[in-house]
């Protein structure tokens, strides 16, 4: 029987807001139209977030209590070009101006409809989406697939609804390196060249022992992989469709 694979992650948004009220009106808003949502109430819980998780875009309070959202917002850009939209006052002009000469994606203003939020969140990951292919991609961060994301930055793997499943260093480097080859057919000998470019380990002969493994941990019918299949006498490729976040 064919294992049945689960949809690939949902769109990660990260509120960060020190008002309660509104982390909550925006996260159960933003969860019922199908986006994965974190929430923060400082600068500190934004930067950890950012750094453990793979986010797709930031919804940023410029006016976080004892914090200046400006610098957040310059610390974000100088270490990534992730999507940020800015939430700033009606009357706080020159917020706004700054925040997208900082490099903001899009602002907001307080108070804001849910509905024109969640507009202007799809506006901007689809125009993001259409840069990356256009102009070509940056560093890559994390691999989707089906049910599954690959954090490259933390090395870590999690489902969909949110487990985080342990992989030994071997494992990690070979399902970043099928990952990276989208669904061409790769030999042994490319796995092993490949797997260098996120650690030193080298692989030989253990190759088929880690597709073993990997695939008892990802696949749903480990006899009847769908994710990672066997091309009989050249080596392995994806049986499913990649995302690339950067």
């Amino acid at each position: 029987m064919a294992a049945v694979l689960r949809e690939a992650p949902a769109a990660h948004v990260l509120v960060v807001d020190d008002d309660l009220a509104v982390r909550q009106l925006v996260s159960e808003y933003l969860a019922q139209n199908d986006f994965r949502v974190s929430a923060a109430a400082s600068g500190a819980e934004l930067m950890g977030a950012f750094r453990a998780q793979v986010v797709d875009l930031v919804l940023l309070d410029l006016r976080l209590q004892g914090e200046d959202g400006m610098q957040l917002l310059q610390q974000l850009r100088a270490e990534s070009q992730l999507p940020v939209i800015i939430l700033t006052g009606r009357t706080e002009e020159a917020d706004r101006v700054m925040g997208l000469e900082l490099g903001a994606d899009d602002y907001l203003t307080k108070p804001f409809s849910p509905r024109e939020l969640l507009a202007r969140i799809r506006t901007v990951l689809r125009r993001t989406h259409a840069g990356q292919v256009v102009h070509g991609a940056p560093v890559c961060r994390a691999y989707r697939i089906p049910g599954w994301e690959l954090n490259l930055r933390t090395r870590k793997l999690r489902a969909r609804d949110g487990r985080v499943l342990a992989l030994s260093n071997g494992e990690f480097n070979l399902l970043a390196a099928l990952l990276a080859t989208a669904n061409r057919v790769v030999t042994r000998d490319q796995l092993i060249e490949m797997s260098r470019r996120y650690d030193n380990e080298v692989y030989d002969r253990a190759i088929d022992v880690q597709i073993l493994r990997l695939r008892r941990k990802i696949e749903s019918d480990p006899a009847q992989p769908q994710i990672i299949l066997t091309e009989r006498g050249a080596g392995y490729r994806l049986g499913v469709a990649v995302e690339a976040v950067y």
